[in-house]
């Protein structure tokens, strides 16, 4: 995400935020670099202007020129002009209460996304507790209405159609009579979309709108298209009018164009992304933590939350005390490995981790294999993952041959995993006893 960004933006930085003393050209020189690296990113020419203006005029104050630290004070002015930018705050949804139905409405063209992120944001609502009801109103779009009851199914989220239907307005009333009856309280309408803006599509949502009344007007937007999603925004702002904006393909996009303009072009905060094909990959916009990753200074706190929803906290206790007691086995090392899988794809997590993203190149992280890695274990049997001192040549002849692997691969992962298990028994002993740890020689006597 943002790789070419946050490098350019993070080199530029580094120039200043070691100095003890600053001038006004290295301010000059460091901010001529953020704006060409924003401009090469795609980011709207009037948002470029307007961030490097208000950049210069504050980091040439007194307040930086004379900090005890004014290199780390003019890091900081960059970051917050960047958070400003970027939406200031996450923005929730406005919904009402449990006891009266809420209503959002998913807007876009063909292509954007627009029916699978309806279905993500339900699975999203369902978890935070509501009781979401997808409703067809893409009319349309050939099988439309059969790929949301897909993934409404897949999500565990019931959903409405009436196969035929000609005005999606009425089945929007005929989907709040079965919600009222269902004790639903969250109506998501998944509405029509044209390949491009048409005025046929305008008057029809502008009638469904009306029917609906909602709370949340979304419009889904490809943040691979750059400006072309901002444009698009500013457009249907213009005819239907917006309340947030959901990006799709964040995790693909490396420039950024499209979620550094849309706050400022627009006025509209930009509410979710998308970040993978699973139904889970769907999180709030959190500015700050995005203006952390670009400066380089990655993202701890999603990469926490993120560890919150895959790993049990009796599981991790229980996996403590087996690494205190040496019991640590590779049957564990499965669990493990499996959950760090859920947590997304391993170029996403490096990117939260201050000072790694874009440090990293895709054949480095190939290089690790976790795939391969699981493969092997998988191949064991539970004895043999129990106890890996009972993989002799004949065992590991078999699980590569059920891995696809080699009986030299295998031999590595048992010799990884013995290294491994010394690691911890002497991280275990530092945390009991860090001094004399330190006086044995540490992990590397």
């Amino acid at each position: 995400m943002f790789d070419t960004l946050t490098q350019k933006v993070s080199d530029a930085l580094r120039f200043v935020a070691g100095k003890s003393t600053i001038t006004g050209k290295n301010i000059d020189d460091a901010v001529d670099a953020i704006k060409m690296a924003l401009l090469d990113a795609d980011v709207n020419l009037r948002v470029v202007r307007r961030f490097v203006n208000s950049t210069v005029e504050e980091a040439k104050g007194e307040k930086v020129l004379r900090s005890v630290d004014p290199g780390q004070q003019f890091v900081k002015i960059v970051h917050d002009k960047m958070v400003s930018f970027l939406g200031d705050t996450k923005q929730d949804l406005r919904l009402k209460g449990p006891d009266t139905i809420s209503v959002i409405l998913m807007l876009g063209l063909q292509g954007s996304g627009k029916t699978t992120s309806s279905a993500k944001l339900a699975l999203r609502l369902k978890n935070e507790g509501r009781k979401p009801l997808l409703v067809a109103c893409d009319l349309v779009r050939p099988a439309a209405m059969e790929q949301l009851a897909v993934l409404a199914g897949q999500v565990g989220v019931p959903v409405y159609r009436e196969e035929g239907a000609k005005d999606s307005a009425k089945v929007y009333r005929a989907a709040l009579d079965w919600a009222r009856l269902n004790m639903i309280d969250t109506i998501i309408v998944d509405t029509t979309g044209r390949l491009q803006i048409d005025e046929e599509m305008m008057a029809e949502l502008s009638r469904l709108k009306e029917a609906c009344k909602p709370d949340e007007l979304l419009l889904v937007a490809d943040s691979m298209t750059g400006q072309s999603a901002v444009d698009i925004a500013k457009t249907f702002d213009e005819k239907i009018g917006l309340s947030g904006v959901v990006l799709t393909k964040f995790d693909s996009d490396t420039r950024g164009g499209a979620a550094l303009s849309l706050k400022t072009v627009t006025g509209k905060p930009l509410k979710f992304v998308g970040t993978g094909e699973k139904p889970e990959d769907f999180e709030p916009f959190h500015p700050d933590r995005i203006a952390g990753r670009i400066l380089g200074m990655g993202d701890v706190v999603s990469l926490v939350e993120k560890a919150q929803t895959v790993i049990n906290q009796k599981e991790a206790l229980e996996l403590q005390k087996k690494m205190e007691k040496e019991n640590f086995t590779l049957e564990d090392w499965l669990t493990q490995l499996r959950s760090v899988k859920k947590m997304g794809s391993l170029r996403s997590m490096l990117d939260m981790i201050p000072g790694m993203a874009g440090q990293i190149s895709e054949e480095d992280i190939n290089r690790e294999d976790l795939k391969g890695q699981e493969a092997i274990l998988s191949s064991m049997t539970r004895k043999e993952r129990a106890n890996h001192l009972i993989i002799g040549p004949s065992r590991r002849t078999r699980i590569a041959r059920g891995s696809g692997t080699s009986v030299a691969e295998v031999a590595r992962l048992i010799k990884k995993f013995e290294k491994m298990r010394g690691m911890m028994k002497k991280m275990t002993k530092m945390n009991k006893n860090p001094a004399r740890f330190m006086n044995s020689g540490g992990l590397f006597p």
